[in-house]
């Protein structure tokens, strides 16, 4: 087995989600999560909600459009609310990374303000057959040599306590089957 370095999220990393919103319940399937900053800083994830929810329960989705009369048959990852060509409301996919492969990759060793990860780290592109979008995320693992392009990966759920951003998703190289 090959030896590999790990990614993690910094200890000082703290998730708080918040019941009201200017002093409005959040409604159900809605979530706003307080971002630790000098000031209080809440973020509204509105319609993209459900894909936030789903990451922190270990799940991956993207969207497609259904509306009949639109030429847009794409699966886009990271989801959009409204489809790009027609503007209706999208809807929910699951998605498939058993192909997952990295399509392109860059390291980061010198990290700026507000890097919340430990370093070395690589930053991924993700290629996944059906989905028009590359992904962005991180090798949360990875040994010598990697991550190279075409490189056979698959997801990693941040589900024990999630932070309800993108973070809670990393990759890790695929072992030969």
């Amino acid at each position: 087995m090959k030896e590999r370095q790990r990614v993690t999220l910094l200890p000082s990393i703290e998730t708080k989600l918040v019941d009201k919103f200017f002093g409005i319940e959040v409604p159900d399937g809605c979530i706003v999560r307080e971002n630790p900053r000098t000031i209080i800083h809440r973020h509204s994830y509105g319609g993209l909600s459900f894909f936030f929810e789903q990451l922190a329960k270990g799940e991956l989705w993207g969207t497609g459009c259904t509306n009949p009369s639109c030429t847009c048959e794409e699966v886009w990852l990271p989801p959009r609310v409204h489809c790009p060509d027609c503007w209706d409301e999208m809807t929910w996919i699951p998605i498939n990374t058993s192909d997952a492969k990295v399509y392109t990759h860059s390291t980061t060793n010198l990290p700026g303000a507000g890097f919340m990860m430990t370093v070395p780290c690589p930053l991924i592109s993700i290629e996944i057959p059906g989905v028009c979008t590359k992904f962005m995320s991180y090798l949360s693992e990875f040994g010598e040599g990697e991550p190279y392009i075409g490189m056979p990966v698959k997801p990693v759920f941040r589900t024990e306590k999630p932070t309800y951003t993108i973070l809670d998703i990393s990759w890790v190289p695929k072992d030969p089957d």
